[in-house]
């Protein structure tokens, strides 16, 4: 496929420098208090999951949505999908503090009530829980056609640590540990905004497969974002990361919220396949701009001592990851390198 001239996410109006300094001032602004009564905050705002101390107990809590995908969900008049979608963001941003997926709380933005697209999304959401082995405690559905011409799907996930189980928050790893990759299936709910006007640009139909034949695009486009929650307890079952990371947007800066003490020097990230290898020709965008839009392959990441690399990749072959890379290793200095691309990111 022919480069095109190349068109960023900061262009279509995802700007990931100036949304990471307004959150700063957001932060500051906000000033937040120390949680009242018997809460004790452990972990705030920056990483995957806040972690909060009740009494003996200590709880992760974390909330996201599933984006511009849902207009994607709309066009094809699939639903169950996104639904999905909106398990996965949450209970794998639980399991990147080491937490077990407890319950979860939807909201649903709606611009109408259509007892047909709701029952779609429903399905989806079972079975995500059914995967992560959460349940669904409360939810708010809001019919507000002033704000959303289309549904907008987020939700709130609540999580726990077994007894015997410390949060894994990535304050042990050390120069040296070795970043495991496990696969994605696809874009999961991340880079829709630009995906969405590259094959509006490319006149590409969402119902005609790509070259080489498969499901139509639209269909693969539309995979829902991988549960990692099965494997990864299996590993917390045997305290072997040090450190875990949910690539989601930001791509491969991700692991930089592990840290700041350390950074990372990955060579072994796969190269662009499918999908990745599609979005790369489309968009004719640099390393920099795609690992740090897209997950290019990796969905998740997880941090093991050198000793324990054998030993972790079994584990995860029995869960059912079989295809796991060796991304690379810890280094002392700060930032993610990707060497072999010749990209450097300084921070998340």
């Amino acid at each position: 496929m022919a480069h095109r001239e190349a068109l960023t996410y900061r262009e279509v109006g995802v700007d990931h420098a100036a949304i990471s300094r307004s959150l700063r001032g957001f932060l500051r602004a906000v000033h937040p208090p120390r949680p009242s009564g018997h809460g004790r905050l452990k972990l705030g705002p920056g990483h995957f999951s806040g972690l909060l101390q009740v009494g003996r107990e200590t709880l992760a809590i974390t909330t996201d949505g599933v984006g511009t995908k849902v207009l994607l969900a709309e066009q094809l008049d699939r639903w169950e999908e996104v639904g999905e979608d909106l398990v996965a963001v949450n209970v794998n941003d639980l399991s990147a503090v080491g937490a077990r997926p407890l319950a979860l709380l939807d909201y649903l933005a709606m611009p109408r009530p259509e007892e047909r697209v709701l029952r779609a999304i429903g399905r989806g959401v079972g079975r995500g829980l059914r995967r992560a082995g959460c349940g669904l405690v409360g939810g708010e559905t809001a019919v507000v056609p002033e704000l959303h011409r289309a549904p907008d799907l987020s939700g709130t996930a609540l999580g726990y640590f077994p007894p015997g189980r410390p949060p894994v928050t990535g304050e042990r790893i050390r120069p040296g540990d070795v970043a495991l990759g496990l696969p994605s299936s696809g874009f999961h709910a991340n880079g829709y905004t630009l995906v969405r006007r590259l094959v509006e640009r490319a006149g590409l139909s969402l119902r005609s497969p790509l070259p080489g034949g498969g499901l139509p695009l639209g269909r693969r486009l539309l995979a829902p974002s991988r549960i990692y929650t099965r494997a990864l307890e299996a590993l917390l079952a045997e305290r072997l990361p040090v450190g875990l990371a949910h690539v989601t947007g930001g791509g491969a800066r991700n692991l930089a919220r592990l840290n700041p003490k350390v950074g990372f020097r990955l060579d072994g990230w796969p190269p662009p396949r499918g999908l990745f290898r599609w979005v790369a020709d489309l968009s004719g965008l640099g390393a920099e701009d795609l690992y740090q839009t897209f997950n290019m392959g990796v969905g998740f990441v997880v941090v093991v001592r050198p000793s324990h690399v054998d030993r972790a990749r079994g584990v995860l072959a029995r869960s059912g990851e079989r295809n796991v890379s060796i991304l690379g290793r810890a280094v002392a200095s700060p930032g993610v390198h990707l060497s072999g691309l010749g990209v450097r990111y300084e921070g998340y």
